[in-house]
């Protein structure tokens, strides 16, 4: 009997934990396509589950970081929703490709044109983002869930350091560090350095085997011409000889 209260509030407790750490794997989230590195320009999809059970996610709404302004911001088609792209001035102009821009894209909004997102289901919004800041290691997008019950969650609180996560936590951007290309450009160099000196060497030799074969032929030919003419002498003197005992 015993047991049996004890496997049942092991039971209820299991499940109490479930319930209140199913919130966390439903937040909207922002993930790159292979690697979002520093200085350079990635594809990122922001993640949106559905955690209505009565309602479908109708609309999203992303605003790009106003810290570190993104010159370009362009995101891709999405089968049942329509995508209008938000510009503002900037604070400060940002540099790229040579040209200072003044205002860049600042949100992005995607508005569902059918069912939306239903329950039990998530989808992706994929965006290309660029050039990503140097001198952070992360961005933070700041989005806002509509559902179809008119009902809105803004997933807009940012993690503190050394706190909890937040119950509607900003979706987070990882960046990881630049690559380095001066050490691929010795590496390149000392290559291109150790295949030239290969050439030479290999040229080097071959001239070499080009003169001895020469030489070779050479002194063949020489010795060849001494030994016919030592032979037409000899057929000489032979023909004399005989003459004269005749």
């Amino acid at each position: 009997m015993k047991a049996s209260r004890i496997a049942a509030a092991g039971a209820v407790a299991g499940t109490a934990v479930l319930v209140l750490s199913s919130p966390a794997f439903a937040h909207v989230t922002v993930q790159p396509e292979g690697e979002a590195a520093q200085g350079g320009y990635a594809v990122v999809d922001f993640k949106v589950p559905n955690e209505r059970d009565n309602a479908s996610t109708t609309k999203l709404e992303v605003t790009m970081p106003t810290d570190h302004p993104l010159a370009s911001v362009m995101p891709q088609p999405v089968e049942g929703w329509d995508i209008k792209t938000t510009k503002s001035k900037l604070d400060e102009p940002v540099e790229s490709h040579g040209e200072k821009l003044t205002e860049a894209v600042t949100k992005v909004t995607w508005t569902a044109t059918g069912e939306g997102i239903e329950p039990g289901y998530f989808q992706k919004f994929p965006v290309s983002l660029g050039a990503l800041p140097e001198d952070s290691d992360e961005l933070v997008f700041k989005a806002i869930q509509t559902y179809s019950n008119k009902e809105v969650v803004r997933w807009i609180e940012v993690q503190q350091e050394g706190q909890e996560e937040p119950d509607t936590p900003a979706p987070v951007l990882e960046l990881t560090a630049a690559e380095d290309d001066s050490a691929d450009a010795h590496g390149s160099s000392a290559a291109a350095a150790d295949d030239t000196e290969a050439a030479a060497e290999t040229t080097e030799a071959a001239s070499d085997d080009s003169g001895s074969t020469d030489t070779t032929a050479r002194v063949l030919g020489v010795v060849g011409i001494v030994v016919g003419a030592a032979g037409v002498a000899y057929g000489v003197l032979a023909g004399r000889r005989r003459s004269t005992t005749a």
